[in-house]
């Protein structure tokens, strides 16, 4: 039990510094400021002298960095890596997260901080159907339907605020 929990407090601590120096990449930097532009708009960001190529393969970079030093916290809490591993319902909670917590599927808009807190409401809201005894469909319909509210949610405050 103690190397399991040495093991969750350093990979809290890795969550914490990668959303320490990505806030801080998106909030304070020409970079960051790229990203929501071209994120926003971006034809718009193009037409303003953004190297949108060049941005967006630095975005990618940085998702693959990212995905690579999960994989390496993933394989640390398994003891081991397979690749025979259903990454689906990884992938629609990490889609269910970042929405969950305020960032827009169209681009443009979005927080870190948000993402994380997002992701602890996608954690609760799995853990809580587990507990309930809750097929493994059932709890994916119901992380869907949550998505699903979420979408909708942000899609109806977008066409409130597009005056054009």
């Amino acid at each position: 039990m103690a190397v399991y929990s040495a093991a969750l407090r350093s990979a809290a601590l890795v969550v914490l510094a990668i959303l320490v120096i990505y806030t801080v990449l998106l909030g304070r930097t020409r970079f960051g400021r790229y990203i929501y532009a071209i994120g926003g708009n971006s034809e718009a960001a193009r037409r303003a002298g953004v190297n949108v190529s060049r941005i967006r393969i630095g975005a990618f970079a940085l998702c693959g960095l990212t995905a690579g030093m999960t994989g390496i916290i993933y394989a640390s809490y398994l003891g081991s890596i397979s690749s025979g591993i259903n990454g689906g319902q990884t992938v629609l909670n990490s889609i269910a997260a970042a929405v969950i917590g305020g960032t827009s599927l169209f681009g443009g808009r979005g927080k870190m901080m948000d993402a994380l807190l997002g992701g602890l409401v996608v954690g609760v809201i799995a853990n809580g159907l587990q507990l309930l005894g809750l097929t493994a469909a059932s709890q994916l319909m119901w992380t869907a339907l949550v998505l699903l509210a979420a979408i909708t949610v942000d899609s109806i405050t977008r066409r409130g605020r597009d005056i054009r």
